[in-house]
């Protein structure tokens, strides 16, 4: 935090970094003071600044932008009344174009007084609607895409049980709408984006056993008893299985399957 004093300038306030994804802005709010203050701007583009997209720096007060890094001036004048302070916002749009990683500092000062910000380019995570139950199929043909052209694609991610949407990750987000144009299966991406935090709970993997109790009635799905309705007569949480028994055969014999081989049709009561 800057709220140091300059002689007729001042600023107050807090810069800072943050992350920000391709084609979309952040903010910041601070307060400039002094009887007559000018705010000269410096601004560095990283890690490879030779070949950095460029950014859109501007900045605004109550009546509009004052000053953008497209214009040719380095110094913007602040009109202030008396010795009061003006809040100001810094806008910062990262370019669709920006690599992970890609970094914009700015540095403002008054005088002597300065304020630091930072913008890091982060990828987007999209949702993309598919057909229902073709979730499989979309991703396989969008993964086939994704070392065509610009590398723009991550990651692809179709959890278990979530019908109709698949999970793309990636930088430009107008090439990854454009990727998935010709997959016929394919819908259309959902409005807005997610973050990894709202869907971290698909990352986990869930135990085929959770659910299932002793007493249960189910079907065994797969394996050579396929079809066949047992009993559930033990669970093992730490080896994911359970042991059955078949509920139609002549002498009763304790069969042990994985989770996942048994579908529930009736619960204990």
């Amino acid at each position: 935090m800057s709220d140091k004093i300059a002689g007729d300038a001042r600023i107050t306030g807090e810069g800072g970094s943050k992350d920000v994804r391709a084609g979309s802005a952040v903010f910041w709010s601070f307060k400039v003071g002094g009887r007559s203050t000018t705010l000269t701007f410096d601004i560095a583009t990283g890690p490879d600044s030779d070949n950095a997209p460029e950014w859109n720096v501007a900045l605004y007060d109550s009546s509009g932008e004052i000053w953008s890094n497209y214009r040719s001036k380095r110094e913007a004048d602040v009109d202030i009344h008396g010795n009061s302070e003006k809040e100001l916002k810094l806008e910062v749009i990262c370019p669709k174009g920006a690599r992970y990683g890609d970094e914009v500092e700015i540095a403002i000062r008054a005088g002597s007084d300065e304020i630091k910000f930072a913008a890091v380019a982060r990828q987007s995570i999209l949702v993309l609607k598919t057909q229902m139950d073709q979730e499989k199929s979309v991703a396989d043909s969008l993964a086939s895409k994704a070392n065509v052209g610009e590398k723009d694609i991550y990651a692809i991610f179709s959890p278990a049980g979530l019908r109709g949407y698949v999970f793309v990750e990636g930088m430009n987000t107008d090439r990854l709408r454009e990727k998935t144009r010709d997959i016929r299966k394919a819908r259309s991406f959902v409005d807005g984006e997610t973050d990894i935090e709202e869907i971290s709970h698909y990352l986990v993997p869930v135990s085929t056993v959770i659910g299932i109790v002793e007493g249960d009635l189910v079907e065994l799905v797969n394996g050579p008893f396929k079809g066949e309705i047992a009993r559930v007569q033990q669970i093992d949480q730490s080896k994911e299985e359970i042991t059955v028994e078949l509920i139609e055969a002549m002498v009763p014999i304790p069969v042990t399957v994985k989770g996942d081989s048994v579908r529930v049709i009736e619960k204990e009561k």
